[in-house]
């Protein structure tokens, strides 16, 4: 306290002369000012006093023409005489009534004025007396007008009264020429004034800046050595909290192996199992339970797929095919399978917006996610209630996306599901989208259909938002981004026609080739297409496929793996294509981020089938590429 005191008494010491310095000297410029304003002013009425007398001159010389004139005409009966008293007629009105604007402040002058305009105005009348006679052709009464008394005694009066107003005029110039004199020296008196104090101030400042300097280099060496411990501490804290954050990447990573050991381990118990039982069974030759083992292992492969599908999504690291949707007619379309998977205790209403904007998304992930919602909303409504799918067109604008860092601005087609169940409290929102976060019991829920929600709406661009409340139910909004393209080549999903399951078999004269290097999975592909009906080649690398290639022109569809030793599947597709244009390409992977797939999405004209797929999905991609069978 003793030691931060005493620094700021010489801070204290210094301000205040320093403020007193600047007062006063804001007070002489004050003052200064309000001198060059009187000066200004003064010198403003010096130049009216002169401006005054330059016009009582010229009306005297304006009467002056007017007489002379019109003696000139009477002398000699030439009309050219009377010009000069023509002019000074057109001029005097307009010189009289300036000289009465221009003395209007002086009530003296304006009383002499007033009898100026009187006798002027009964000298003209003697003088345009005079000339009316002479145009009568009497030249003689003319001049006897003209040698009377009554217009020289007129124009006497008119000379004293405008010899009065000058002197006026003169004794009122001394006068404001004094008063201009007296405001330039109080002027020069303020402006020297002003300069000593200038100077005196910056004698001061001078002499407080270096000493202020020496309490700044103090300043200086004492904050640099608080900061040196600063700098010290920060980074002690910053090993602390990496130690931290790698503590809890490890309990994330730890809880994710954990989920995905726990879940992958029952559905391989169940697979391992059935198979076991089958293999076991068939060895006795007691095949009547053959089915029931086989659909157990199917189940239990499928779940694993489906996992794995979603851990992808949640990732954002899957295949999307986007395509223009129109969320109306998706919704409608998917309206008859919610319905089933709801139950009959849930009344289900789809809210439809009318003039809804398309969107651009991948029709059978955006069914997944609807899907997902529509379970959650169900489960959360055990007694029954009410579930809404509602559409609208939504616009986030520049103050919603500063407050959520990860959306920007613009148009979004939203779809909002909305229960009436159990709600959720806050900290239960918050985890959400955790992968294998779940409030379900034991055997009822993974904890990755909100995760993989999420992934899906994020990697297609969009936003997603929960509004909950504990015991009122629960919203779900989800933005997806507006497609704007105009091409009338895009159909939405729900416009496309089903296609039947005899549609889906090859034939003979259909020929594939598979290149793949895992030869288990190989085989398996091959022995699929040819119970679909195709006839099919094979080869274990890209080098092989070539040369089958080559050897076989008549191959319809090339079906490679992506990722395979040497080449990948896309350099030998590019390749295969160079060779035969005509050549339908099908790639297939177990993992997206591969040279296909870029941001996300498939690169255009691309046909990609995900490992591991069922021959149903097999079938109906492979139909898809080569167009309807000839069967």
């Amino acid at each position: 306290m003793s030691v931060a005191r005493d620094r700021g008494m010489p801070l204290l010491r210094g301000v205040v002369p320093l403020a007193v310095g600047f007062v006063l000297l804001t007070g002489v410029v004050a003052v200064t000012a309000w001198f060059v304003s009187r000066q200004e002013s003064a010198n403003k009425w010096v130049q009216h006093t002169l401006e005054v007398r330059e016009r009582l001159a010229r009306i005297l010389s304006v009467l002056q023409d007017a007489e002379t004139g019109q003696r000139g005409y009477l002398l000699t009966a030439d009309e050219s005489y009377l010009d000069p008293f023509k002019r000074a007629m057109a001029e005097y009105d307009s010189d009289i009534e300036k000289l009465g604007a221009a003395i209007a402040d002086n009530e003296t002058q304006k009383q002499a004025v007033s009898s100026l305009r009187t006798v002027a105005e009964d000298r003209i009348a003697v003088l345009q007396k005079g000339i009316n006679v002479m145009r009568t052709g009497d030249r003689a009464g003319a001049r006897e007008i003209v040698l009377t008394g009554q217009g020289t005694d007129l124009m006497n009066r008119t000379r004293a009264i405008l010899e009065r107003m000058g002197a006026e005029e003169s004794r009122l110039l001394i006068e404001r020429r004094n008063e201009a004199e007296r405001a330039a020296r109080a002027l020069q008196a303020g402006t020297a004034g002003a300069i000593i104090l200038v100077l005196l101030l910056s004698i001061f400042v001078v002499t407080e800046m270096r000493q202020r300097i020496c309490l700044v280099i103090a300043a200086r060496d004492s904050i640099q050595q608080a900061n040196t411990r600063l700098v010290e501490a920060a980074a002690k804290q910053e090993r602390l909290e990496t130690q931290l954050r790698q503590s809890q990447k490890m309990d994330a990573i730890g809880q994710l192996t954990g989920g995905l050991a726990h879940d992958f381990n029952n559905m391989l118990a169940v697979i391992i199992g059935s198979l076991h039982l089958l293999k076991r069974r068939m060895a006795r030759g007691e095949i009547e339970d053959a089915d029931r083992f086989l659909e157990n292992a199917l189940d239990g492969a499928q779940r694993a797929a489906t996992l794995t599908s979603r851990l992808l999504a949640f990732a954002r690291q899957q295949a999307l095919s986007p395509e223009p949707i129109d969320p109306n007619k998706f919704v409608a379309g998917m309206a008859d399978l919610l319905r089933r998977t709801i139950g009959e205790n849930i009344q289900l209403e789809t809210v439809l917006a009318g003039g809804l904007w398309r969107t651009h998304a991948d029709a059978s992930q955006l069914e997944n996610v609807l899907l997902n919602l529509c379970i959650n909303a169900r489960d959360a409504m055990p007694d029954g209630g009410k579930l809404t799918i509602e559409t609208v067109n939504a616009h986030l604008d520049e103050a919603y996306a500063t407050d959520h860092a990860d959306v920007p601005p613009g148009q979004y087609v939203l779809l909002a599901v909305t229960d009436t169940g159990v709600g959720m409290p806050k900290p239960v929102i918050e985890k959400a989208f955790d992968p294998f976060f779940t409030t379900k019991g034991d055997g009822k829920g993974t904890g990755l259909g909100l995760s993989q929600v999420f992934g899906f709406v994020k990697q297609t661009g969009g936003h997603i938002k929960i509004y909950s409340e504990v015991g009122r139910g629960t919203t779900i909004k989800i933005y997806l981004p507006r497609f704007l393209s105009t091409d009338d080549i895009d159909r939405a999903v729900s416009d496309l026609p089903p296609m039947n399951i005899s549609d889906l078999r090859g034939t003979a004269a259909e020929l594939v080739l598979v290149v793949e290097d895992e030869e288990r999975l190989r085989h398996i592909v091959v022995e699929a297409l040819r119970e679909l009906g195709y006839t099919v080649l094979q080869a274990d690398s890209a080098a092989s496929g070539l040369r089958t290639l080559d050897s076989n022109p008549e191959v319809t569809l090339l079906f490679t793996d992506i990722v395979m030793p040497d080449v990948n599947g896309r350099t030998l597709a590019d390749e295969a294509q160079r060779r035969h244009p005509n050549l339908k390409v099908l790639f297939m992977t177990g993992y997206t981020r591969n040279a296909v797939v870029h941001n996300g999405l498939l690169d255009s004209g691309v046909h990609l089938l995900s490992k591991p797929f069922t021959i149903e999905q097999l079938a109906a991609k492979v139909r898809s590429i080569l167009g309807p069978s000839s069967v």
